[in-house]
């Protein structure tokens, strides 16, 4: 039970706090009387009652400090638990969703995936859909503080290089987590209130701008209709949203650092100016294929590839136009694109920009190394040395990520989906994206038509991605278990 006391005092918490956001949309639905408000007070009673339940035994076997095995399983356990309890509001619901539909919906939200299998979210009740965008908001706050304070802690894929006071959960550092904890919590609910406030003033109706706040600061994707952000055809709307998914994929430490110190030097982070980069180059390469093939208006196509690569790449998954119509290199650049994902420490998904700069980086050293055998070369990461452990540990990251996509791939095409929706959803559901490619699960469709076998292989990969697969890994090891 020892072991276990970490996990069910922090599940317990966790099980509590979403109660309490669960009687938000339930108090919506009683103000707009949508029927739905016994949806959310069941479900609000049910996380509380086992969230009591879980920190009053979490407690009475509490440990002073945390082994690397306890953190394994807090975060496993956090994972997967907690989008059940989410799940709840649909399931009660008079909407009548199959079990299997709200427990993806909600593993969706809460790894702020933004893949859905609703449909008629233009005339879905407003108390529903103040949910989805509300679990994606709370899955973004969870993950950057499982991104600050846990995963460097158990140097998963390289995340090593990122570990700092804050990654140290014994009782006499626990202060400082909790600190930087409430800190960060305030960044993001600031940005969160300033994008709301952004988006009401440049036309966006209250309700609209509080839920596409909510999910474009935690990169979750979530919309009010089945449009997307294809609804909005005011362009500075679509530019607030890119500036607010490049701060939600931001280093969200870059941004304390800044309140600390009021420097804004800080941003000259490698990881972050290496994102940007990405993203101007690409943009630039794309919009000039599109405007030299098509000649359409140039600004048009600007804002428009700007969104969609800003989107797919952050791992927000926002769509304000249908790109798998935009022709082959457009398809083939979003799919690699899928895999590249934001900055390590934020809301967003993918393999994170810090990995690909480190896999750059051995490739280099191994070019000098072949010109020059014996140079001594130094391997530095924003000044942090890069020892050979965080290398191994990168690249068992990437080989398990790549043997993930071809297992995944391979699952789906058994449950009789084509190569491309096979894929493309492998791809989507690991990387934490939202829309595949193709006309299934495209940017103007949806997985409401897939089987349930997939729908629930979906789901694994979705946490797989969100937990960066390899604490899954660990998991399923005999030697975890053991004494």
């Amino acid at each position: 039970m020892k072991i276990l006391s970490p996990s069910l005092l922090v599940l317990g918490a966790i099980l509590n706090i979403a109660a309490l956001f669960q009687l938000i949309p339930g108090v919506l639905s009683l103000v707009l009387d949508t029927g739905d408000q016994h949806a959310f007070f069941l479900s609000a009673a049910i996380s509380s009652a086992v969230g009591i339940a879980a920190f009053s035994i979490g407690h009475l076997h509490r440990t002073p400090n945390m082994i690397p095995r306890q953190m394994f399983l807090i975060t496993a356990i956090a994972w997967t638990v907690l989008p059940v309890f989410g799940s709840l509001p649909f399931v009660f619901s008079i909407q009548e969703i199959p079990f299997t539909d709200a427990v993806f919906e909600a593993v969706s939200g809460m790894t702020t995936t933004g893949s859905t299998v609703l449909v008629n979210l233009d005339s879905m009740p407003r108390d529903l859909l103040l949910w989805r965008s509300l679990l994606q908001w709370i899955g973004g706050l969870g993950i950057i503080g499982m991104a600050i304070a846990i995963l460097p802690f158990l140097s998963v894929g390289g995340m090593k290089l990122f570990r700092t006071e804050s990654s140290d959960w014994s009782d006499k550092s626990l202060p400082r987590t909790q600190e930087l904890i409430k800190q960060m919590m305030f960044i993001y609910v600031g940005l969160t209130a300033l994008c709301v406030l952004l988006f009401v003033l440049f036309g966006m109706d209250l309700f609209n701008a509080v839920n596409h706040a909510l999910t474009t600061i935690s990169t979750g994707g979530y919309s009010t209709s089945d449009s997307s952000f294809a609804q909005f055809s005011s362009p500075v709307l679509h530019w607030i949203a890119i500036v607010f998914m490049i701060l939600g994929s931001s280093p969200f430490y870059l941004y304390i650092r800044v309140i600390k110190h009021r420097n804004l030097m800080m941003f000259r982070d490698k990881q972050l100016t290496g994102m940007l980069f990405i993203m101007v180059m690409l943009t630039l390469v794309l919009t000039l294929e599109l405007y030299l093939r098509l000649g359409e208006g140039f600004w048009r196509i600007l804002t428009q590839t700007t969104f969609n690569l800003v989107s797919v790449m952050t791992t927000t998954g926002f769509a304000s136009d249908d790109y798998s119509l935009w022709g082959g290199f457009a398809v083939a650049l979003f799919f690699f694109v899928t895999f590249i994902g934001g900055c390590s420490g934020s809301t967003s998904g993918g393999v994170k920009v810090f990995r690909v700069q480190l896999c750059f980086t051995i490739i280099r050293e191994q070019i000098a190394r072949a010109i020059h055998p014996r140079a001594t070369l130094p391997r530095t990461y924003n000044g942090a040395r890069v020892s050979d452990e965080i290398l191994t540990s990168l690249v068992a990251f990437l080989f398990v990520m790549v043997i993930s996509l071809a297992v995944l791939t391979l699952l789906l095409a058994l449950t009789g989906l084509d190569l491309v929706t096979s894929l493309t959803s492998s791809a989507t559901a690991l990387m934490n994206v939202g829309p595949g490619l193709g006309s299934v699960v495209g940017p103007a469709g949806n997985f409401s038509t897939l089987p349930d076998v997939a729908k629930w292989l979906l789901c694994l990969g979705m946490t797989m991605g969100r937990l960066e697969f390899l604490t899954i890994i660990v998991l399923l090891s005999p030697a975890f278990w053991r004494n």
